[in-house]
C-alpha cells in the first residue's frame, strides 16, 4: 500500500503536514512525510524537533480517518490531550529528507479516548518517540459547541 494520505484527514490549506500512507491496520500505520524549506516552521536548521509532536499527532488522524474509511464514514475531527515521554536525539528534523512516522495503538475505547506510542524516523534512525493521549468525540461540533452528546 502506498497512497496519499490528504484524503483521511480533516487538514485544510497546507496544513496536512504527511504525504503518504504506507500500511494500516487496526493496529498502527506507517506515515511519511517530506519536510521542505517551503514548510511554514522550516529554518535554516531544519524542523524544531518540538514539530514532531505535531507530526505524530497527524500520523494519528491518518489512523483514525483509515478507521473510519474502513466503516464507509468520513474522516471526523479529534483533538490532542496530551503527551507523555516525549524523546528525541537531534534538536531539528532535516528538510528535504523523508520523515518516517510509525504508529501503534494501545488503546481506543468506544468513548473516543485513546493512547497511541508514535516513533519519528530519518534516515533509518529514530529521532524521536512519545505517547499521545487523543479525544474523538462522537459529535465533534456539538462538543466544540459544549452541547451534551446523545
Amino acid at each position: 500500500m502506498s497512497e496519499p494520505i490528504a484524503p483521511l484527514m480533516p487538514h485544510a490549506r497546507g496544513m496536512c503536514w504527511l504525504h503518504t500512507l504506507h500500511e494500516a491496520s487496526e493496529e498502527h500505520v506507517l506515515a511519511e512525510a517530506l519536510p521542505g524549506f517551503d514548510h511554514p516552521f522550516a529554518t535554516p536548521e531544519g524542523i524544531a524537533i518540538w514539530h514532531g509532536l505535531e507530526y505524530m499527532a497527524q500520523a494519528v488522524a491518518a489512523w483514525a480517518g483509515w478507521q473510519a474509511r474502513q466503516r464507509g464514514e468520513p474522516p471526523a475531527i479529534g483533538f490532542l490531550l496530551g503527551t507523555r515521554r516525549y524523546a528525541f536525539g537531534p534538536s531539528h528534523i532535516a528538510l528535504d529528507r523523508p520523515l518516517l512516522i510509525r504508529v501503534r495503538r494501545e488503546f481506543f475505547s468506544d468513548n473516543g479516548l485513546g493512547q497511541f506510542r508514535c516513533e519519528l524516523e530519518q534516515g533509518g534512525q529514530g529521532i524521536a518517540s512519545a505517547s499521545l493521549s487523543v479525544f474523538e468525540p462522537p459529535d465533534a461540533q456539538a462538543f466544540l459547541q459544549g452541547t451534551p452528546s446523545p
